[in-house]
């Protein structure tokens, strides 16, 4: 159940009003009501160069991988073995290449 609290704000001069430390920094929308009531509502703003994270197929790419990190914690890597592996695969190329 959420709580509601009414307070009385003053706007002063330069016609501001202090909401208080938890707005501090926070991005709001502001409605001018036909009655002449205004309403502030908290919003997240994504800029234009980052709308395709919310797109498809991008959305559901993204999701997979978060999921995917979070179930496959980070782990140290054996820089030796990494190398050994890659020269495996290369001599590999390389004799596939040579038998023809």
């Amino acid at each position: 159940m959420s709580t509601t609290s009414k307070e009385i704000k003053t706007v002063g001069k330069s016609g501001q009003i202090s909401l208080g430390k938890g707005y501090a920094g926070k991005t709001l929308r502001m409605r001018r009501q036909p009655d002449g009531s205004i309403l502030l509502t908290p919003v997240a703003v994504i800029p234009e160069s980052q709308l395709w994270t919310l797109q498809e197929p991008h959305r559901s790419a993204i999701e997979r991988g978060m999921a995917w990190a979070a179930d496959n914690p980070p782990a140290e890597t054996d820089l030796d073995e990494l190398l050994a592996r890659q020269d495996r695969r290369t001599e590999e190329k390389r004799s596939r290449g040579s038998a023809r």
